[in-house]
């Protein structure tokens, strides 16, 4: 894997990045647009990460830090590339990029229809804790400080179907 190489996209990225996510990203998204791809680069240049092989993208992941907390999304790699470490190096990226920027706590976006993603989360994105399919209460979210060995699964989400006593006694 030493040919990988990570770099964060440029402007003259941006319609190579669109045209890879057609064919290697599932689903869409309205921001999947060439405004869409500029405005995350203008406003954070180091968010849209790539990989790269002999001169062609290969993965994307977004790595977003509001400030407050880090988000993951549009992790894609090639569907010839797969199985290769390429999602791996790109998540060791953008935990990189957090811990930098001084994130503490994260969160990423899966499709429900995404099966790999929540399986490659708990055994190797460090990036602790929880991914759950949209619309389902995620799990816990665990710092950057606190790792999860690789392949554990993540503390499972807390039953919200009763309610939780609170101090005074009421609900």
């Amino acid at each position: 894997m030493s040919d990988l190489r990570i770099r964060a996209a440029a402007p003259a990225d941006l319609d190579t990045v669109l045209a890879f996510w057609k064919s290697a990203a599932e689903g869409t998204s309205i921001s999947d647009d060439r405004a869409g791809v500029e405005r995350l680069v203008d406003r954070d240049p180091e968010a849209l990460l790539l990989a790269e092989r002999g001169g062609e993208v290969v993965g994307t992941v977004v790595a977003g830090f509001d400030g407050w907390r880090c988000h993951l999304c549009r992790l894609a790699v090639h569907p010839a590339q797969r199985r290769r470490g390429i999602a791996t190096a790109l998540l060791a990226a953008a935990e990189e990029r957090f811990v930098r920027l001084g994130g503490r706590r994260g969160d990423a976006m899966v499709l429900t229809g995404n099966a790999r993603a929540p399986r490659l989360a708990r055994g190797r994105v460090r990036a602790r804790g929880a991914l759950a399919p949209l619309g389902q209460t995620p799990r816990r979210l665990r710092t950057f400080a606190d790792p999860l060995p690789l392949g554990s699964d993540p503390e499972p989400v807390p039953d919200r179907s009763r309610p939780v006593p609170v101090p005074n006694g009421k609900v």
